[in-house]
């Protein structure tokens, strides 16, 4: 019976353990979204900006 309680205790620990690594993960991965999100609108904001800049230079060529 000891030898019973003491695999069942081993066996709740690794789950504790690894739900513990689970939310570490988990916590990494949303800093790391938060990250690439505020990335992704600042590459936004840069292509809307090349794209008027474009458009202006277009606009001072010559037609032919």
């Amino acid at each position: 019976m000891d030898a019973d309680l003491s695999s069942f205790e081993q066996k709740v620990e690794k789950v504790v353990a690894y739900c513990q690594t689970l939310r570490d993960e988990n916590r990494s991965l949303h800093v790391r979204i938060a990250d690439l999100e505020k990335e992704k609108l600042a590459l936004a904001e840069k292509i809307d900006t090349t794209c008027v800049r474009l458009a202006a230079l277009m606009d001072k060529l010559p037609e032919q």
